[in-house]
């Protein structure tokens, strides 16, 4: 099945879905919001991310905004034959900034895109200038193939990410702390505790809501913006796939389970 290339503005509402292809998202104009496994958080202007298929994410535009995006199903020709190595930039989620070179070749998608050519199943071009850029991508960013793998503080990264637990945390933000580079430092994160990073913290992210929710009588929203999600219906779909039940269920069931039982006395009596 070819790639599809398509243009188009993100509503203000956050929405959210998974689907079977991989994408990429690359803000031309205004800025997005992105939430991708528990990671992300406004893409500007020439920035993008990386979306793996069968992944959750969110998203919402801000303001006027303009967006290109790029559908590729894995039989992809960009993916498959002598492309194939492309698909490792699709291991993990990410985001990207694009450089001046970047930027003049997406000029030039865009003018190929307006010119219009033949889009049936039969025509390749919408490949040929997926294939070009996700190249391009892949020499800037690499990809985790480092054999050699270092053991990595998790203390240190633990500390790190309860600190900054409701800000926009990256990959980039955890490699930074091990002085790697973000493919290298998945690759060793991986190795270490066989999870990916952003699966990491968002586990840390919920367990620290978990705790929020039976401990506390904040509003759910507050606990969503305290632990890093997008708003409150973000950390509902989370603890629902997580824990089977809603923040909401959780605390009222809780409360149940603790509140005392009625005293045997009536009430005004004197035991003993």
């Amino acid at each position: 099945m070819p790639s599809t290339i398509r243009q188009l503005p993100l509503a203000s509402a956050t929405h959210h879905h998974t689907h079977d292809f991989h994408q990429i998202v690359i803000t031309m104009s205004g800025s997005s919001e992105f939430e991708i496994e528990g990671l992300g958080g406004r893409v500007n202007a020439f920035s993008g991310c990386i979306v793996p298929a069968n992944h959750e994410h969110f998203y919402s535009g801000n303001g006027d905004n303009r967006q290109l995006i790029l559908d590729l199903p894995e039989d992809a020709p960009a993916l498959t034959g002598e492309n194939r190595e492309l698909v490792a930039l699709f291991d993990a989620p990410r985001f990207f900034g694009l450089d001046n070179p970047l930027r003049h070749y997406l000029a030039f998608m865009e003018s190929e895109l307006a010119q219009g050519f033949d889009t049936s199943t039969t025509s390749f071009q919408q490949d040929r200038l997926a294939a070009t850029l996700l190249g391009s991508l892949k020499a800037r960013l690499g990809t985790a193939t480092q054999s050699s793998q270092q053991r990595l503080d998790l203390a240190r990264i633990n500390r790190f990410i309860r600190q900054h637990l409701a800000e926009d945390l990256r990959v980039a933000d955890l490699a930074r702390l091990a002085c790697l580079s973000e493919a290298h430092f998945s690759d060793c994160f991986r190795a270490q505790t066989g999870l990916s990073p952003w699966q990491y913290v968002k586990r840390q992210r919920l367990n620290a809501a978990r705790q929020m929710v039976l401990q506390s009588r904040l509003p759910l929203t507050d606990i969503a913006i305290q632990t890093g999600f997008a708003n409150q219906s973000a950390l509902s779909h989370a603890f629902r796939r997580s824990y089977g039940l809603s923040p909401r269920k959780l605390r009222q069931g809780y409360v149940s389970s603790v509140t005392p039982s009625p005293s045997k006395h009536p009430v005004g009596s004197l035991a003993g």
